[in-house]
């Protein structure tokens, strides 16, 4: 099931009206700040191909979020070319923003009202739904069939939670291990130490291998959208207002095409 941005235009159409503000967030304090340092710092990943990815061949960081950190960069400084990226864990995202060593995060940042509760959250730039990558020779066929099975998942996503709620619901019982990041939990699905890896179906589709295979299972949208400081609020409604604005002109859509998303 891909939903990329199907969802998308429902979700922008619920609110995020920042035109009608008293005051232009583009022309705040806070962006002005960051048109006078010349550079944005911007966190990401580099171990999810088509979204942040360091690429084994140029060294290079590409996919998605690094593409959307660009066009913002544009956006406020006139230059795509003026980002430093930082590679963050999933452990590491809200306290790197706390600390002021990143204006943003864009690293598969799920939205959820617990964390809009310490964070800003701009709408979503692509929507995502929760799956399961097993061994082919698994037998394993969807999550009915995973009853007192291992599962790995991040530490610190939502996956574990997720996962639960759905168990729960059809009566199976599954245990987790947690991993720091996604290169791991392959190399433990491949070795035999997990039973399935669960993360978001797109971030799955990057490690696909001839010896794996991505069930048809999926459940529990995840939004990606962009974090910013809780106290920068109007960064974080510019940010918004430069999401919907992709969204709408159609560059959120080239973009996706581009990474096959």
């Amino acid at each position: 099931m891909k939903i990329g941005l199907l969802l998308l235009i429902p979700l922008f159409a619920m609110g995020f009206l920042l035109s009608g503000c008293d005051d232009d967030p583009a022309r705040s304090a806070q962006v002005q700040a960051l048109r006078k340092r010349g550079i944005l710092h911007v966190g990401t990943q580099s171990d999810v191909p088509r979204f942040s990815y360091v690429n084994p061949q140029t060294n290079e960081l590409e996919g998605l979020e690094i593409d959307l950190a660009r066009n913002i960069a544009e956006a406020i400084l006139g230059d795509k070319n003026a980002v430093s990226f930082t590679m963050v864990t999933t452990q590491l995202r809200e306290p790197l923003l706390d600390n002021g060593e990143v204006d943003m995060i864009i690293a598969a940042y799920t939205i959820t009202e617990e964390r809009k509760r310490h964070v800003n959250i701009t709408g979503p730039y692509y929507i995502d739904e929760v799956g399961f990558l097993v061994r082919k020779d698994s037998g394993l066929t969807g999550l009915a069939d995973m009853q007192g099975k291992t599962i790995g998942v991040i530490r610190g996503t939502t996956t574990a939670q997720a996962v639960t709620n759905e168990a729960n619901k059809r009566g199976i019982g599954v245990q987790f291990l947690e991993f720091p990041s996604n290169p791991p939990i392959l190399a433990a699905l491949l070795s035999g130490q997990i039973d399935v890896y669960s993360v978001d179906k797109s971030i799955l589709l990057g490690y696909l291998q001839e010896d794996t295979l991505l069930l048809p299972d999926g459940f529990d949208p995840q939004e990606y959208g962009i974090a910013t400081k809780l106290e920068n609020d109007k960064l974080a409604a510019y940010l918004d207002s430069l999401v919907m604005t992709m969204q709408q002109d159609g560059t959120l859509t080239a973009l996706l095409r581009t990474w096959g998303l």
